[in-house]
Formats: structure tokens, C-alpha cells, sequence
């Protein structure tokens, strides 16, 4: 049978198909500690209870019909509220558009902005920039950030091939590596964008950038999330954010997302997105929108979602940090943000006790898999170098009472390896 283009030639998540092959041992009655996906366990982190009681009010008063293209005034109006008070970003109404999580968002962002054969300039690892470029065919300009940095990139690397951009993917707290820009590096990057576009002048359209900040919420006590409007103002009129209340309401299923920026490009998207018709529910956004109003409510929830995650996160950071003591080849990254742990696992070259060499990371993940019942996605899902032995932990899934359990079985693993 004959497809599009398009569809013939687009590449699956390395994700889900990790997540098939750990979902099939599950199903064959084996223990897995599953710490692939980007998401929460309903049952240790159940979403706001008033939110979801919001939620069964507003079915029950029938709000079931299509919601307003640009989303629900009253959930506009709560998130320009919310980002005023406890972001610093004034917003306005119309400035803000609501859909059904980040990723239509993301997808209205790039075709708003990318004309087939633009360029995009992202790093990796980095989440679906690589899709997202190939949807809208794109060229793709991609830098691989280095643990040195966090895996964060640098307005070094962005420099050479700033000129003929035409948007920028940045991510922070990133996905996957839960760290974050320094001031310093954003201010950076904030500022070779306003070179560039003060060079184009108004005739040429401008580089934009698109800023992801849907895990902004979930930082460590001592780390600051920074965005690039607060640190320039000028970037206001090519900044489009990428927002919502997946990660830090732990409400993944519920999808609601939002973006903000430029009015006319907010309007572009509008457009667009109601062809597509990825609207967040009408039930869905007015019920977050009455939640969003009582900040004070909101608050004691992300304390106490920080709270959770930061005890796992810190929990598994301390484990690996002894097994390195021990003397296992194996790292991690201070956490900082967001629900992942960046790991290494630097076995390469090193044999089972059957004699089987580890000669790859694909060897590597299969072995901390089937020994350690570990499953870990490693970066080359992100774009990275097939060769990097670096992975993503991801904490939503975890019990914290099976913390212990899982270092144990990874320090049985690593010390059948010679």
C-alpha cells in the first residue's frame, strides 16, 4: 500500500518502543522498575483534589460543548494571573492561547513560524525537535550539549549558525536532563538573538524563539528558573512560551497546555490549531481555571509535588553517588529540576558473567534491563550520539519505598560485570 511521504518516512519514539519491550516482561510476571516515561503514577501523585472535583462539576453542569478557539476566557484570564503573580510575565488575554497539552502547542509554534527548508537550530538531548523539524520539513540544526555544561546549550554554539535561523528550540527545565540555564547562558543566547534580528532588520522575518517551560514549576530549593522576557524585555516580541499543567500538576491526562507571545503570532496559531481541533476539553479548562484562582491552594500543592519529587530525585542522586564510591563506572548530574536524573553508565567494553561484551548502549540498556530489572532511556532517544552512555531517570513512576530496592539491584547487576 502507498502512503504519503511524510508518513512513510517518519520515525517512531524510541520511547514507546523501550516502553513495549519493558511493558512485555511485565506482562510475563517480571519486576521492572519502569523509570522510562515522562509521566506520573496516578497513585503517588494523584492530580489537585479540587481540581478534579472542578473537573466532575463542570461535566455535571453539562459543559460539554466545543470551548472558544483561543480557549476559555476564564482560563486565560487565570493564567495571565498566574504568570503575573508568581512568574513575573504580564500577558494579556489575547496573548494566550489554550490547548490540549504542550504538544499542540509545540506543533502550532513551528508552523506558524517554519516555512518548509527553514532552519532550526536545537540541541541535543532534547524532546521531539527532531519530529517536529521533520513535520514541517525543516532543516534541522542540531548541536549535542556536553555533560561539562549540563547539557545545556550555549550561545557558542548557537553562533555559527544563527544567521539563516528562523527559530530557536530551547527547553528549560530541560527534558530530558532536569537541569536548567544559568542566567548567564540565557542572558547570552537573549542576546545574540537581538544582534541578529537588530541585523535583519524589519524587512526579513526575524529568528524566533521557542521556549519550553512546562516543568518551570519544579525546581530545587536552591536553583531559579529563568526566562528569557524577564531577563530581556525586548525578547517579548519573539518569544513564544510553551506552558501548562501537565508536569506540575501531575495532570498529564488532562491536557491542558498554553502558550504566550506576540498577538499576531498567537492569532496565527489560533488559526491554525482550529483546523487541527486540539482544544483542551470545555470542562477540562473551566475547572482549571477555577482552581488557578485560588493561588494560595495552588501553592501548597506545588510545595508538596516538589516535595515528592525532589525526595526521589535527591534519593536516587545519593544512591548512584555511592556506587561511584564503590567503584562502579556510573555518574549522575545534581538534580535540579523537573522529574528526571541524567545518569551514565560508562560499561562499554565491559562482559557479563556468560562472557557477552557490552560493546554499545544498546548492549548496556538491554543488560540493566534484563540484570538489574532497570529500565532507562538512553539519549541517543533524544537525538544524541548513538555512542553517548548517558540516560534519563525519569522519578513520576516511582515509589519511594522501592528506592532502596532499585540501587540494591543495580549494584547486584554492575558487580557481575568484569
Amino acid at each position: 500500500m502507498k502512503v504519503s511521504k511524510l508518513a512513510e518516512n517518519i520515525i517512531g519514539s524510541e520511547i514507546i518502543k523501550l516502553a513495549g519491550e519493558v511493558n512485555e516482561k511485565i506482562k510475563q510476571g517480571e519486576k521492572i522498575y519502569n523509570l522510562t516515561i515522562g509521566d506520573f503514577n496516578p497513585q503517588e501523585f494523584p492530580i489537585p483534589h479540587e481540581l478534579k472535583q472542578n473537573i466532575i462539576d463542570e461535566y455535571l453542569n453539562d459543559q460539554t460543548n466545543y470551548p472558544a478557539a483561543d480557549g476559555m476566557l476564564e482560563l486565560r484570564q487565570a493564567v495571565s494571573n498566574l504568570l503575573h503573580d508568581r512568574g513575573g510575565l504580564i500577558y494579556k488575554t489575547d496573548e494566550i492561547l489554550i490547548a490540549g497539552g504542550a504538544r499542540p502547542i509545540i506543533y502550532c509554534i513551528f508552523r506558524a513560524l517554519v516555512d518548509p527548508g527553514d532552519e532550526v537550530i536545537f540541541a541535543t538531548p532534547s524532546w521531539n525537535n527532531n519530529h517536529y523539524s521533520y513535520l514541517n520539513g525543516a532543516k534541522q540544526i542540531v548541536i549535542e550539549a556536553s555533560p561539562e555544561q549540563n547539557f545545556m546549550p550555549t550561545a557558542k554554539d548557537i553562533q555559527p549558525y544563527i544567521s539563516s535561523a528562523s527559530l530557536i528550540a530551547l527547553c528549560s527545565p530541560q527534558n530530558p536532563t532536569g537541569t536548567v540555564f544559568t542566567k548567564k547562558g540565557l542572558e547570552d543566547i537573549c542576546d545574540m538573538i537581538l544582534t541578529e534580528n537588530r541585523k535583519r532588520g524589519e524587512e526579513k522575518k526575524p529568528v524566533y524563539l521557542m521556549y519550553d517551560q512546562i516543568y518551570w514549576a519544579l525546581t530545587q530549593a536552591n536553583i531559579q528558573h529563568h526566562d528569557p522576557v524577564t531577563l530581556r524585555p525586548e525578547m517579548k516580541k519573539y518569544t513564544l512560551f510553551v506552558d501548562g499543567i501537565s508536569k506540575s500538576l501531575a495532570a498529564t491526562g488532562v491536557r491542558v497546555g498554553w502558550s504566550m507571545g506576540p498577538k499576531l503570532i498567537i492569532d496565527k496559531m489560533k488559526a491554525i490549531l482550529t483546523h487541527i481541533g486540539a482544544w483542551a476539553p470545555k470542562a477540562e479548562q473551566l475547572a482549571t481555571a477555577k482552581y488557578l484562582s485560588n493561588l494560595n491552594t495552588y501553592d501548597a500543592f506545588i510545595l508538596t509535588q516538589k516535595e515528592k519529587v525532589n525526595k526521589r530525585l535527591s534519593g536516587f542522586y545519593s544512591g548512584f553517588m555511592q556506587l561511584k564510591s564503590e567503584g562502579f563506572k556510573i555518574d549522575a548530574i545534581a538534580p535540579q529540576a523537573a522529574i528526571y536524573l541524567t545518569v551514565r553508565f560508562d560499561l562499554h567494553g565491559q562482559k557479563t558473567q556468560d562472557g557477552k561484551l557490552l560493546s554499545n548502549t544498546q548492549d548496556v540498556t538491554k543488560y540493566l534491563l534484563d540484570e538489574a530489572k532497570l529500565a532507562i532511556v538512553p539519549f541517543y532517544a533524544f537525538g544524541s550520539s548513538q555512542s553517548s552512555n548517558w540516560y534519563r531517570l525519569s522519578v513520576g513512576t516511582c515509589k519511594l519505598s522501592d528506592l532502596e530496592e532499585i540501587i540494591s539491584s543495580l549494584r547486584s547487576a554492575l558487580r557481575k560485570l568484569s
